[in-house]
């Protein structure tokens, strides 16, 4: 139950792959214009930058995608920001520079960054220059010595908080942030604390969680996804078959851990447990990143034990709750667990063939040592501001995502929420019916006070273009 794509992880957790960013090869940039040498531009730029307090310029590209400046970057964060002058710890964050004169896109990863040039949807409909920032504690931007207490949303919101004001005094137009899923959420937390960094907000598929304990939104969420029943009951009939075969199917995994070296006593503590969480898992990750139309694939419950292995597997991800593929995501685990929440399905189809009660939740994928107590009151007091008081803030779903079972729920503020038809957890902008699409563009392009760029119907500058929401697999964010 990640918001991140576990396709990627089973297929060696790329970070890349991780957050659903394409990589492609980057043409050299265009000359400049005879009034401007290359070299002067590059100067002044990166004059700039060295010239702000507490950034590192770590590299540039010496081959940027056309139009653009590509940077690595670290800036110094206190560890503990309500001691300012205690520990501090470099945070990763890379730079897509396009002209100082352009709005800037915070894009909020939520997880690790990409170390590869990408464009967001909203980058693309402004033609701004954008960055992009790794989540504190996702490895390398986690303090030595690091102490877990200081992982929470006000902490991380402060970190680009910091960021942001470090850089308007390079970038002073108009500033939008974005993100999808565990980084939408990302992105509203730090536009609730701190409401006057940027000029809007678009969130991708961000999961809204104010209520863990008692809401039954994800069953009436499963009963009723899709427009055919029947592929329902083969799914759930994947997962009983799944858990009947418990024997075989293990004997199957075990087999592939042991050739792959993957391990399960760090976290989960058994093959069983860590094969019975991705049974579990199956039916989210098949509509979070699935569509209608993937129906067919579904095998009958008559399939052959390898069949059934290697569907659930495409779909779920064996290789995700070994040790090696959960621990990098401890710090998700920990958010979920402390103040973000994670859903909590019923899975009553499955009554008598589970053996762990309660195994589907956060602290279940944490070590031991990380495991900790609820507190609901951060998401309660998100969820009420975004009804109240949140202003510039727009919300896009997925109609057949999981993930947006919860959804915020705008103020009247100039705040709007948009679902794609048919849409998964890739929802974006463009999946949207063409007149909701075009309202959804025009508030944004406002927010941003920009007209509509002559390049942005076409993704020819030789960038990849994250067209979809950075999709993060099955467990919140």
């Amino acid at each position: 139950m990640l918001l991140r794509t576990r396709r990627a992880l089973a297929a060696g957790l790329a970070v890349a792959a991780a957050v659903g960013v394409a990589v492609a090869a980057a043409p050299a940039q265009a000359a400049p214009g005879p009034a401007t040498s290359q070299s002067a531009l590059s100067a002044d730029i990166l004059d700039q930058l060295k010239a702000v307090p507490g950034l590192t310029v770590v590299s540039e590209s010496a081959t940027p995608p056309a139009g653009y400046r590509f940077f690595l970057l670290t800036f110094k964060q206190p560890v503990d920001h309500h001691n300012p002058r205690g520990a501090t710890f470099e945070q990763r964050f890379q730079l897509l520079h396009k002209d100082t004169a352009r709005p800037v896109v915070l894009h909020t990863t939520g997880y690790n960054m990409p170390t590869t040039a990408f464009r967001s949807e909203p980058t693309r409909l402004v033609d701004g220059n954008q960055i992009s920032v790794e989540q504190r504690f996702f490895t390398p931007s986690r303090p030595a010595n690091a102490d877990w207490d200081d992982l929470d949303i006000w902490q991380a919101a402060t970190d680009h908080h910091r960021i942001v004001k470090a850089l308007k005094r390079v970038y002073a137009a108009k500033w939008i942030s974005t993100g999808a899923s565990k980084g939408g959420m990302t992105s509203v937390y730090h536009r609730r604390f701190y409401p006057e960094d940027v000029d809007g907000v678009v969130a991708y598929v961000a999961p809204n969680d104010a209520d863990n304990d008692s809401d039954r939104a994800y069953d009436r969420f499963f009963q009723t996804v899709g427009n055919d029943p029947a592929c329902r009951t083969k799914l759930a009939d994947v997962q009983k078959e799944a858990l009947k075969r418990r024997t075989a199917l293990v004997a199957k995994y075990q087999a592939a851990a042991t050739a792959a070296n993957w391990t399960f006593t760090g976290v989960l503590g058994s093959i069983d447990k860590a094969y019975e969480m991705t049974v579990l898992d199956t039916v989210w990750a098949f509509w979070q990143y699935s569509t209608q139309a993937d129906c067919a694939t579904v095998p009958a419950k008559t399939a052959t034990d390898d069949e059934l292995y290697a569907f659930i597997d495409a779909t779920a991800g064996f290789a995700f709750y070994a040790d090696q593929g959960i621990t990098p995501y401890s710090p998700y685990f920990y958010q979920a667990a402390t103040q973000l929440g994670w859903p909590q399905p019923k899975f009553e189809h499955l009554r008598g063939l589970t053996k762990y009660p309660n195994l589907y939740q956060a602290n279940s994928s944490l070590p031991p040592e990380l495991r900790r107590r609820h507190d609901s009151r951060p998401m309660l007091d998100v969820d009420r501001w975004v009804r109240a008081r949140g202003s510039q803030l727009l919300f896009v779903y997925g109609a057949n995502d999981p993930w947006g079972a919860e959804q915020f729920v705008p103020s009247r503020r100039d705040s709007h929420l948009y679902v794609a038809p048919g849409a998964n957890h890739g929802a974006n902008i463009a999946a949207l019916s063409p007149a909701d699409a075009a309202a959804a563009t025009a508030t944004l392009r406002r927010w941003a006070n920009v007209t509509a760029p002559a390049f942005a119907e076409r993704a020819s500058d030789g960038i990849t273009d994250l067209d979809r929401a950075e999709p993060p697999r099955r467990r919140p964010f």
